[in-house]
């Protein structure tokens, strides 16, 4: 009898292993085998959502898969990017990554920089620029602001985003530049470029510093005109904007936007992607009848093509630009957390061991009191709990390599037995459970899960 028994669990669990196996089989040989997911870490509606869906619904026609635009917002940009960072390096995660990226490590707002992607392809530049009022006759050009700052500093106001933010980097790498201390004009924080445009008109600041496409329906009204945009040449968009190059003010810094993946993606499919977003930037793809840059033309984005050679320059050149200003003492006050980013959770794991002493403590000196012979902080069985962790630690371990089917399938199957449930029964549990599981957040939610061994 006994022997029976175990030849049928023998044949359960290979039946299983079997079944999983072969359901991972499934992949394609060619990339993209599943759905992809853009990582935007900013909120719906603004310009990185807006680039980020437009992008996404072109990939999705050109790689004839799902790809699905997740807004992960929050921390100034840190929540979506160590998303994207540590997603699985298998390019069906993608990020869009933006300038804040330069800027947030800096900050000791995180740990993630630039280096911890793979650069993919630039989308969008858009260069800061200097903007006053239409009808101020104080300024004929960027040098007069500067003049005027040198000999009135800390008299002027200006605006364009929060307080260290790119444009007011881009301010203060202007003063910077010209010899003057980033803080000689007074930065007014705002919610972004629209509130402070409307405070330049109205007269709440002197000047406004942000991208042209934010301030083209004021510039077309009339209502502001641009000292000179912080670019190596003049926008197509805007000929009658002189750069400050020209000016004789040797500075230059833009916002962008550009696709990484995360550190670690095989070569071939960086290639694959690049060579897709190539066609897409330069209109030889169509959705609809539109193409990508008339998109971004219609929006007022400065579309911006680099592969990822010239990307890798760019992120470089901005990260030591803004590295550079970030570490002066006038912007020490914009680095916020000073804690650093792992401070919490290890305040939260010191808490847990503190309380966790305190109780071993106190039992023993409840015995050494003579206390009752079951004491109330008697020693807990952890065994299950421990089995229980170590079959989660040994999912999220395994996943990546063995792929979602088998490792779920054998975490589960373990836990199963150890509830007491038999060999065929949990054998056949997992079998019903882990491949609709699979089935319901690959096909129905569109979410890609690890294939590990079942790809090869």
């Amino acid at each position: 009898m006994r022997l029976a028994r175990g030849r049928s669990a023998a044949l359960a669990f290979a039946l299983l292993s079997c079944t999983l196996f072969s359901a991972g089989c499934r992949r394609a040989e060619v990339y993209p085998e599943g759905p992809i997911l853009l990582v935007c870490p900013w909120a719906v509606g603004g310009g990185t959502d807006r680039v980020s869906r437009q992008t996404a619904a072109f990939l999705e026609r050109e790689f004839g898969v799902p790809v699905n635009v997740i807004n992960a917002t929050g921390g100034a940009g840190v929540t979506g990017h160590a998303r994207g960072m540590r997603a699985r390096p298998d390019g069906h995660t993608m990020m869009m990554m933006t300038v804040e990226l330069n800027m947030l490590h800096w900050r000791d707002l995180t740990d993630i920089s630039w280096r911890d992607f793979e650069p993919v392809g630039l989308l969008n530049r858009d260069p800061a620029a200097l903007f006053v009022r239409a009808d101020d006759a104080r300024w004929s050009d960027a040098p007069s602001v500067i003049t005027a700052a040198r000999a009135q500093p800390e008299t002027l106001t200006a605006s364009g985003t929060a307080l260290g933010g790119i444009w007011h980097l881009a301010l203060g790498g202007m003063l910077d530049r010209s010899g003057l201390s980033p803080a000689s004009v007074k930065w007014i924080p705002t919610a972004g470029a629209g509130p402070a445009l409307q405070e330049l008109a109205s007269g709440g600041v002197d000047m406004v510093v942000c991208s042209l496409p934010e301030a083209r329906t004021l510039l077309a009204s009339g209502n502001v005109r641009s000292l000179g945009v912080m670019a190596d040449e003049r926008l197509p968009a805007y000929p009658d904007v002189p750069t400050l190059r020209e000016q004789g003010v040797d500075w230059s810094l833009a916002g962008w936007r550009g696709i990484g993946v995360p550190k670690g993606t095989p070569p071939e499919i960086v290639g694959r992607l690049t060579d897709a977003l190539e066609k897409i930037v330069r209109g030889e793809a169509d959705l609809n009848g539109q193409r990508f840059p008339d998109y971004m033309d219609s929006e007022g984005f400065n579309l911006s093509w680099g592969r990822p050679e010239e990307f890798s320059r760019l992120l470089s050149t901005t990260d030591a630009q803004l590295g550079a200003l970030l570490t002066r003492p006038e912007f020490a006050s914009v680095n916020t957390s000073h804690l650093g980013p792992m401070y919490f959770p290890r305040l939260i794991i010191a808490g847990i061991f503190c309380i966790f002493a305190a109780l071993r403590i106190a039992a023993y000196k409840n015995r050494e009191r003579g206390g009752s012979k079951q004491p109330v902080f008697a020693r807990p069985n952890w065994l299950p709990f421990i089995e229980a962790i170590a079959a989660v630690a040994f999912f999220a371990l395994a996943a990546e390599t063995m792929g979602f089917l088998f490792a779920a399938g054998a975490m589960l199957f373990y836990l199963l037995r150890r509830l007491g449930t038999g060999w065929g029964a949990s054998a056949l549990i997992a079998l019903a459970v882990v491949p609709g599981l699979y089935g319901f957040f690959s096909t129905l939610m569109r979410v890609p899960l690890p294939v590990g061994w079942f790809g090869w």
